[in-house]
């Protein structure tokens, strides 16, 4: 398979995996998995675009058709059958590849509760692939359910989109409430990299209030790169790729190079300090 003839980038480093999380819908969650996965490939790196959303977004995003998938991350988690290699499609995009989902995935909600261990399954399907990239960025489904749980179960790092609306701090603290859970009882290695803005207007008095908060609360972990507001990012997606091969010009195009830059940075911090 071509994933594992690829060599990765960061060798010395392990892999990791970052999952995008947040239960509200709306708020650039896919639109960032796709448009990191990108930046991070640039930079050299080996990335897997793991679909963990059964809307099946982030592998449209990127040119899949999901139609022509034989396996899907459904079969990798949850037929024994499947080797999860056999889930994973090259994209047209140098150091990009996907995982993708489909619909069948809102079936293992349910099937997922009647398992022994549920919040585990995604772990163990990645872990036999996860050393031949160099990130798995995992898009997860907007809700705070059990594919949540698995891909925070099966994580290392968590970024968290917020969109400056007026209930962003409500739904902060309950996806703060479910990694502390994980993070005690699951996933000791479990952090925080980083909350991202994102569809950024900074000169609305509510982005001001907003951005003030959250940085009140989360500090250091706030990202330094907003993801602005822009037509072409919600533009990009129905063509099949992320936005740097949409466009070369716009309001924040080069948003997610920057955030790149600050997620490689923070991470390497973190696999230095373990």
């Amino acid at each position: 398979m071509d994933f594992i003839n690829a060599k990765r980038k960061q060798d010395n480093y392990p892999s990791t995996v970052i999952s995008l999380v947040n239960q509200k819908g709306g708020v650039g969650k896919t639109t960032s998995s796709i448009n990191l996965t990108s930046a991070l490939a640039n930079k050299g790196y080996k990335v897997l675009l793991l679909d963990f959303d059964p809307q099946g977004n982030a592998s449209s995003g990127v040119g899949v058709d999901r139609s022509m998938c034989e396996n899907t991350i459904y079969e990798a988690i949850l037929d024994s059958h499947i080797d999860t290699k056999d889930c994973i499609y090259e994209t047209e995009f140098e150091n990009i590849w996907v995982c993708p989902s489909n619909i069948d995935l809102v079936a293992a909600e349910t099937e997922l509760g009647q398992e022994d261990k549920p919040a585990f399954f995604l772990k163990q399907a990645i872990k036999d692939i996860k050393d031949y990239f160099d990130y798995i960025i995992v898009d997860c489904p907007p809700s705070l359910g059990q594919l949540t749980v698995n891909a925070l179960v099966a994580s290392d790092c968590v970024i968290i989109p917020v969109q400056c609306e007026f209930f962003a701090l409500e739904g902060l603290s309950k996806i703060t409430k479910t990694i502390n859970i994980v993070s005690k009882g699951y996933n000791k290695n479990l952090v925080v990299l980083g909350v991202l803005f994102t569809m950024y207007e900074g000169r609305r008095n509510l982005t001001k209030q907003i951005t003030e908060q959250v940085n009140q609360y989360f500090k250091e972990k706030v990202f330094k790169t907003k993801i602005p507001r822009s037509v072409k990012f919600a533009e990009a997606p129905s063509h099949g790729v992320p936005i740097d091969k949409y466009s070369t010009w716009g309001k924040g195009i080069h948003s997610y190079e920057d955030l790149a830059k600050e997620v490689v940075k923070r991470n390497n911090k973190r696999l230095r300090s373990i």
